[in-house]
């Protein structure tokens, strides 16, 4: 059975406007269904922990909803909905969205990223969105196309 690597960047949102809801979506999705890379837990700490704590929602409901629930994306911001009592907080979904956008990896994981994808550590890429997505990318290039 295939491991697969989440593709869907933390900068991504859907309809709702909630940023790296849609990795945390199809992380959880793939934990469920056996197939997520050991590298990749669903609902780790840091912005998996972060978007459901902003929402208000427990990692144990909404990891047993989508085991439970199989849901598409929309299917799952429905849900998502419903527990927020249907509808968001648009100041409190800004500021996470903030947060996300905002957080800086340390030092030393932003050295290890870029070093590991060739990249000069020029002070140019700080945040986290797009060393992840490095992170991601260089991942998905070694296990999938290299092999």
């Amino acid at each position: 059975m295939s491991k697969f690597i989440p593709l869907i960047s933390s900068g991504t949102a859907g309809p709702l406007g909630v940023l790296h809801l849609p990795r945390l979506w199809q992380k959880t999705s793939l934990a469920a269904a056996g197939k997520d890379h050991p590298d990749y837990p669903a609902c780790a700490p840091g912005y998996d922990t972060m978007v459901l704590g902003a929402l208000g929602i427990e990692v144990d409901a909404f990891k047993a909803y989508i085991a439970a629930e199989k849901p598409t994306y929309p299917q799952c911001e429905a849900w998502v909905l419903a527990q927020c009592g249907g509808s968001l907080d648009a100041a409190k979904v800004a500021e996470l969205n903030a947060s996300i956008v905002g957080y800086n990896h340390t030092d030393d994981v932003r050295k290890s990223i870029l070093d590991a994808n060739g990249i000069t550590d020029d002070g140019t890429i700080l945040d986290a969105i797009n060393l992840n997505n490095l992170d991601d990318w260089l991942s998905f290039h070694s296990e999938v196309i290299k092999g």
